[in-house]
């Protein structure tokens, strides 16, 4: 009855057509079609937004290539501008020095003359002072000749160090700029992602509590109704031996900063409540922690945390529960093990159980990722092998007809016909 239903005759050739496939292969075309029309449309606007970046840098390191060469083509012609400018004062005092003394010379000289034959036994004396004043003359020009040098190199390197100074500020300033857009994009980011405070407290709170119903089944979990005065939950520890071995209270924060004022009401909290240990489970630790610990008598640490201390929380209470049957009135002990579990020794060996914890866990998340990713990768090829296998038989058989022979696994079954007719 069905094929009667589904199936037309060829007017040209008499074969027996299935109008579901083809009307199945319709739509299976115009799904493809559409699916790479917006394909093509995200990969447009993605290679668009690349492209844009790719300029904006490339105009970025443009703009700052320039600005260098600008900077270091000024620097070098005031440099020698004032090089040149040292040199004429430098010349100008040294033509002068030498006009004076020339001067002197040429006097001395025309006396001498005059009375040259009065002092021809002094010829010799007058050509030794000639030389020294040669001399004299070139020790001077070599001296003024370095002075110049070396305040010509002092001046060069002024003349660098502050370029070198500009060029820094100017880099500082831009890298300034840079980390500020970033910080800026990262805390939008981050508020975005962040979203309600309360909303992540309650989500905070509630993962607190399932986590421990789930992990001690044996224990009696009760949250603190919401506008109640307390923490979050209070966590009875029971064996199955024993039941009310001790209390445990928990109360979650989430906030940026940590206030000394949340220990102060725990407390008070605590002792209302009459409970044995107290846990605050905060995103941000004291200023003088590093990790969780105890201060005040009040035991602090993060989520991760949070899970290995509560197993030994819990399992310390039951030791002491044990304790406290087996050597009744023996108080010393009793105040032996509170020193205990309030010093820095069973601290430090909790600190180590936990830091194992935290270790297993994240390798256990790196293997839960790992296995997810080929499950998923897995899952995809056999349902391509499947789909592509399921699309070939059917393209046959409505070219074929009922020629090509049925596969059970590819056929609906009985109830999913009967629907599909009803």
């Amino acid at each position: 009855m069905k094929t009667e239903e589904t199936t037309i005759q060829c007017p040209s050739c008499g074969s027996a057509i299935d109008v579901n496939d083809i009307l199945k292969h319709q739509i299976e075309d115009a799904l493809r079609k559409e699916y790479q029309l917006k394909a093509n449309e995200d990969k447009q606007a993605l290679k668009l937004q690349s492209d844009n970046l790719a300029k904006d840098k490339a105009e970025f390191e443009a703009k700052k290539q320039k600005e260098n060469e600008l900077f270091a083509e000024r620097m070098e012609k005031e440099l020698k501008l004032k090089e040149a400018e040292m040199k004429q004062k430098l010349t100008k005092k040294l033509e002068e020095e030498n006009q004076d003394q020339l001067m002197l010379l040429n006097k001395e000289l025309d006396e001498k003359t005059e009375k040259v034959k009065e002092l021809h036994k002094k010829d010799a004396e007058i050509a030794k002072l000639q030389r020294e004043k040669m001399e004299v003359k070139d020790a001077a020009e070599a001296s003024a000749q370095k002075q110049f040098t070396e305040q010509l190199n002092l001046e060069r390197v002024k003349i660098k160090k502050q370029a070198e100074d500009e060029h820094e500020f100017k880099e500082a300033t831009l890298k300034k700029q840079l980390e500020d857009q970033k910080r800026l994009t990262e805390e939008m980011r981050r508020k975005q992602e962040q979203g309600s405070m309360q909303l992540q407290g309650e989500i905070m709170e509630l993962a607190i509590e399932e986590y421990l119903i789930n992990t001690f089944p044996l224990d009696t979990i009760s949250e603190i109704k919401k506008g109640a005065n307390g923490a979050d939950c209070v966590h009875v520890v029971n064996t199955r031996e024993n039941q009310n071995c001790g209390c445990i209270y928990y109360e979650s924060k989430r906030a940026k900063v940590f206030q000394v004022a949340w220990i102060e009401k725990f407390k008070n909290d605590l002792r209302a409540k009459k409970a044995d240990l107290g846990v605050l489970v905060t995103e941000c630790l004291p200023g003088d922690m590093q990790r969780m610990g105890l201060k005040d008598g009040i035991w602090i640490c993060t989520f991760q945390e949070f899970k290995g201390l509560s197993a030994v929380l819990r399992e310390s209470i039951i030791q002491l529960n044990k304790a406290m049957q087996t050597q009744e009135n023996k108080g010393d002990k009793m105040v032996m093990l509170y020193d205990y579990l309030t010093g820095n020794e069973f601290r430090s060996q909790v600190e180590c159980i936990v830091e194992a914890f935290e270790q297993m866990q994240g390798d256990l998340n790196k293997e839960k990722i790992a296995m997810n990713r080929i499950w998923a990768q897995r899952e995809k090829q056999l349902d391509k092998v499947i789909q592509n296998t399921a699309g070939m038989h059917g393209a046959i058989k409505g070219i074929a007809g009922n020629a090509v022979q049925t596969i059970m696994a590819l056929e609906l079954d009985c109830t999913t016909e009967l629907l599909l007719e009803n």
